[in-house]
């Protein structure tokens, strides 16, 4: 097992150009098409981390602020944030880019997170990932909230049992 793994070690960066086979009847990019790109840039992103088969276990917070149009640049960069025992939370930013017209902004945040399984489907234990610039330190820092949210959302952790979710929302006691 590789020890000292870093989030800059995952980065992955996907470029893609909106084809007209990519756009609704508005000339804009299909949503679904960008959670798919997406998908597949995070899943790269967390098979450089654990060296596995990565199936989606969740996905948190996708928005979409503004349209993108066809021709433009839909630019995706992803990195591990923490990982937990069998799985791993990405996090996403997406960038669109309008070469012709110069112009440039942030269409996107999310996170994936993925679970690591050996070649007969079954979830194996991931390294510890250790976060070193700042950006890196919040992520990982908020990582085990968002995880108690997604666990009490879907209904496999009690509200009671999420610590670090609580400290939010609970004065402390004492």
């Amino acid at each position: 097992m590789e020890t000292n793994r870093r989030p800059a070690d995952t980065l992955t960066i996907m470029t893609q150009v909106v084809e007209p086979n990519d756009t609704n009847p508005l000339g804009n990019l299909h949503g679904g098409k960008l959670m798919y790109w997406m998908d597949i840039c995070s899943a790269i992103c967390a098979q450089k981390h654990c060296s596995n088969i990565v199936v989606t276990a969740a996905v948190d917070n996708v928005s979409f602020h503004q349209p993108i149009n066809i021709g433009w640049v839909v630019t995706i960069e992803a990195k591990v944030t923490r990982t937990f025992n069998t799985s791993m939370e990405v996090y996403l930013k997406v960038w669109a880019e309008s070469l012709i017209e110069k112009k440039k902004f942030k269409s996107n945040e999310a996170y994936f997170t993925f679970v690591a399984l050996d070649r007969d489907g079954k979830p194996i234990k991931v390294d510890e990932i250790f976060p070193e610039s700042d950006e890196e330190k919040r992520h990982y820092e908020g990582a085990l909230r968002r995880r108690q949210l997604r666990l009490i959302l879907g209904g496999r952790m009690k509200v009671e049992e999420a610590n670090e979710l609580r400290r939010l929302f609970v004065p402390d006691e004492n």
